[in-house]
């Protein structure tokens, strides 16, 4: 136990550097995410079968294989193309993963919503584009938040994968300090033990967020 405790101290700045960079690029994952997502939803909802057929087949591939596998093939894909850092690569090939399921999310969330809701304000002379954005838009994002907290404490757990090309995150570093001191099961439960901090930070503020919007009165 002294020595667990002596490599978690001695390593804490380390540590804390890299779940900086774990929060880093989990952010910016899941705000691109977030975006794609909505696209995503709105071309799945869409009267155009092409735009149906373009959505549904993006989630179907995204779900149909391996997040690791997404990862190195966008990371080795995208930097064939264009000059990334491993850190944008990473977070682009976080961010279209995520974006199938929080497109999902979306979607039902908008479909939650009454219909008459639509016709109501269409007759009172608004476009779909407004009561979108005015009625239909705000009470799916209060729904759809309890589904997005959950997702986006998945996005953060599957930011260890990025570890896989050399982003030095909290699951690289605990890989790299197990194979300088072949003290495998400790480090690997240092590492654990930050992300169990963060996903607690992640909840906390979920569910603020949720009491805060009270979704459960939309």
């Amino acid at each position: 136990m002294g020595q667990f405790m002596d490599s978690l101290i001695s390593t804490f700045s380390g540590f804390m550097q890299a779940a900086l960079v774990t929060l880093q690029i989990t952010v910016v994952s899941l705000i691109l995410a977030s975006i794609i997502g909505l696209f995503v939803a709105l071309m799945k909802l869409s009267n155009k079968k092409i735009l149906s057929w373009i959505a549904n087949l993006y989630i179907g591939v995204i779900r149909g294989t391996p997040l690791i596998v997404q990862i190195m093939w966008l990371y080795f894909g995208i930097t064939q193309v264009v000059v990334l850092s491993a850190f944008w690569a990473g977070a682009i090939a976080l961010a279209i993963h995520s974006g199938a399921y929080i497109a999902e999310i979306f979607r039902g969330a908008i479909q939650s919503i009454d219909k008459g809701q639509m016709e109501a304000a269409e007759s009172l002379g608004m476009t779909r584009k407004q009561a979108m954005r005015r009625i239909i838009f705000p009470q799916a994002f209060k729904r759809s938040i309890p589904s997005l907290g959950n997702q986006f404490i998945i996005g953060l757990k599957d930011s260890s994968l990025v570890a896989f090309i050399g982003i030095t995150e909290i699951f690289n570093l605990s890989m790299s300090q197990a194979a300088a001191t072949f003290r495998q099961l400790e480090f690997y439960t240092i590492a654990g033990i930050y992300y169990l901090v963060l996903i607690v930070i992640f909840t906390l503020i979920t569910n603020k967020i949720e009491k805060r919007l009270d979704t459960g009165r939309v």
